[in-house]
């Protein structure tokens, strides 16, 4: 009976908080319609910390967040689209079935200037050959994720302040906070956010928050069998990224959103979005 008695206050218990967070997600759904029809929507990140109201996720002990400020380098030169980095993401960060943290495009430019893209299960499998009729005179592959802007739009939406800008450089989301109303993936202009079908919260790539804090790369970057991606600490003067964003020609997609991001690309084409 005691058993059966703490069931009865645990589904009680869910059901008033799955009721707090439908109710704060209506609240917040008029309150942004007001915000955009009064032009009053307030920024609410800045590169010099995290946001007023969300807390931060905490990195491990003797972790200083003003030592560090990373950036991600993609090297689309290199790339093979073997998919081993959205595999080696999926399985650490435990992301739901059909959706990805991280994905790779493929770009097939035929003669005349056609573009055919395509990225089958997030290109975590490979790619099978183009098909046929589709002469190509180019072929490269784009992975792609979050990247962790400056000038964050997803954070700028939220209404209860769950996403949010670290000290470090990385763009984070407080699950706790976040009750699902989906303005930061409409807003994403690389749509690099989903709303995770388990959690009902919004979900997108951390670069590995918990292991970059802990001095280890982000499992994408240590599955990439070629070297295509690169994660980097711009407060390190002998930091490899560091280096390459100084000395050579670097991109950022979507440069006119005036995002800011701080994923850079080397050797992107021009027909890449």
């Amino acid at each position: 009976m005691k058993e059966d008695k703490k069931t009865e206050i645990e589904k009680t218990d869910n059901k008033e908080e799955l009721g707090r967070r439908e109710f704060i997600k209506k609240g917040c759904e008029l309150a942004f319609g007001a915000f955009l029809f009064l032009g009053i929507l307030p920024i609410r990140t800045s590169r010099a910390g995290i946001t007023a109201s969300a807390e931060p996720e905490t990195p491990g002990e003797g972790y200083n967040w003003e030592e560090h400020y990373y950036a991600y380098l993609i090297d689309t030169r290199k790339c093979i689209g073997c998919g081993m980095c959205v595999r080696a993401c999926s399985l650490e960060n435990k992301v739901p079935d059909g959706f990805y943290r991280t994905w790779v495009e493929r770009y097939e430019v035929s003669e005349r200037g056609e573009v055919y893209i395509d990225s089958p299960k997030g290109g975590r499998e490979g790619f099978d050959p183009i098909f046929p009729g589709f002469h190509s005179t180019k072929a490269f592959f784009v992975p792609k994720m979050c990247n962790h802007c400056d000038n964050t739009p997803c954070s700028q939406v939220c209404p209860v302040g769950a996403s949010y800008n670290t000290k470090d450089g990385v763009v984070l989301v407080d699950e706790k906070r976040c009750v699902g109303c989906g303005y930061c993936i409409q807003a994403c202009p690389y749509g690099s956010r989903f709303l995770n079908p388990i959690t009902r919260t919004a979900n997108k790539c951390t670069w590995c928050y918990h292991r970059i804090t802990k001095g280890l790369k982000p499992a994408c970057v240590q599955a990439c069998p070629v070297g295509a991606r690169k994660f980097g600490d711009l407060k390190r003067e002998d930091d490899e990224v560091r280096r390459i964003l100084a000395t050579e020609r670097i991109n950022v997609l979507q440069a006119e959103m005036l995002t800011k991001p701080k994923c850079y690309y080397l050797g992107v084409d021009r027909e890449v979005r």
